[in-house]
């Protein structure tokens, strides 16, 4: 349950905005009466949801920095005194990973201490949403759903470098979020949000196998695919942006209430994945994509060989436990609205602002997801 009252006139911060998940939230933000502020990099691909949506027009506020410059972070935060923070900002992709391995790390791991070390400078209570991603499990490949509780690792750099992260917004919790201490950052609740796979319309990264196989399509070719038996648990990403906005509702009005008890229980890491039946293999998703918008694939023989998960599940019993959330479009539906967002953009020059409102809308108006508005 989404309250858009809490929502209104609240200051939110949002790292990683001009990213695709960071423009869906920040239009979702918007939409409730939010006062957004972002913090991102310029957008690197073209065309690039951000500008598509128009959105440094749309927020309050919006910086083009690295979370890296700790300096200048800690000065936008301080000047805009956010009441939640959702931090998006990282390098997301494992192939860049192992061509930019220490880059990869100071961005995902000391960039996040750069946000808790900055925020610990506000007088305020603040509650803070570290995205992370399923990826920061350990994989052992086996065929049940990992739980938040189960190791951390990572084989590939991107993986590690979250698992890391993870491990230290744990550390750093213990450390200076501790109810019973009243020094350092106490107005900080900090809880870790790990998703699965996402796909919607608007995504036009590199690396990505929906819009890898969007590109192939509108350009008539065929689409060349990697790792066809590879399983992910892939959901539209308004599921996962859903449950960051219920989770940081809850923990913002357990610090109001200093409910400790329950601030405890929601300052922890929380998986939102899909339904046991969207985790499908990358070849499944592909034929159903066709079923949509006809073309042909092969297997792509990839010469590097670089290492990637092959079985991959996310346990979401805490989530449906403690938040009352649970994914609410099924594999069928998700993909189907994802490429009628593609199809419509490119085949009727529909907009992308137009076509984000639309497809938020429908999500709202499910009968399983209810915004209230008090």
């Amino acid at each position: 349950m989404i309250s858009s009252k809490f929502w209104k006139n609240k200051k939110v911060l949002i790292t990683g905005n001009t990213g695709f998940k960071g423009s869906w939230l920040s239009l979702w933000l918007i939409q409730m009466g939010a006062k957004v502020t972002g913090i991102g990099l310029p957008p690197n691909t073209t065309p690039s949801l951000f500008e598509k949506l128009d959105l440094s027009s749309k927020i309050e506020n919006c910086f083009f920095n690295d979370i890296r410059d700790q300096l200048k972070l800690r000065q936008i935060i301080c000047k805009t005194e956010p009441d939640v923070v959702f931090h998006l900002a990282a390098q997301p992709l494992v192939r860049d990973s192992y061509n930019d391995p220490l880059g990869t790390w100071s961005t995902n791991l000391i960039g996040s201490l750069n946000i808790l070390d900055s925020l610990s400078e506000i007088n305020k209570r603040c509650s803070l949403i570290m995205i992370t991603t399923d990826k920061v499990y350990k994989n052992k490949e086996w065929g049940y759903g990992y739980r938040e509780n189960d190791e951390l690792g990572g084989h590939d750099p991107y993986s590690a470098s979250k698992a890391a992260c993870e491990i230290a917004i744990e550390s750093w919790r213990a450390s200076f979020c501790n109810s019973n201490k009243s020094f350092y950052s106490s107005n900080l609740a900090i809880a870790t949000a790990r998703s699965g796979n996402v796909i919607g319309g608007g995504d036009w990264s590199k690396d990505r196998i929906l819009p890898d196989v969007i590109r192939a399509l509108k350009d008539r070719k065929k689409i060349l695919v990697r790792n066809p038996n590879s399983t992910r648990p892939w959901q539209h990403v308004l599921e996962p942006l859903c449950g960051y906005l219920i989770l940081a509702e809850k923990l913002y009005k357990s610090q109001e209430c200093s409910d400790f008890r329950k601030i405890n229980k929601l300052s922890t890491s929380f998986n939102f994945g899909p339904n046991l039946e969207s985790n499908r293999s990358v070849s499944e998703i592909v034929e159903e994509i066709l079923n949509y918008w006809p073309g042909e694939w092969e297997i792509y023989d990839d010469k590097m060989n670089l290492h990637e998960a092959k079985l991959l599940y996310l346990n979401i019993d805490r989530a449906y436990n403690f938040l009352n959330w649970e994914p609410k479009w099924d594999f069928n539906i998700s993909v189907r609205n994802t490429i009628n967002w593609y199809k419509k953009f490119y085949h009727d020059e529909t907009s992308a602002l137009s076509l984000c409102i639309r497809d938020l809308e429908d999500f709202i108006n499910h009968k399983n997801v209810q915004i209230i508005n008090n």
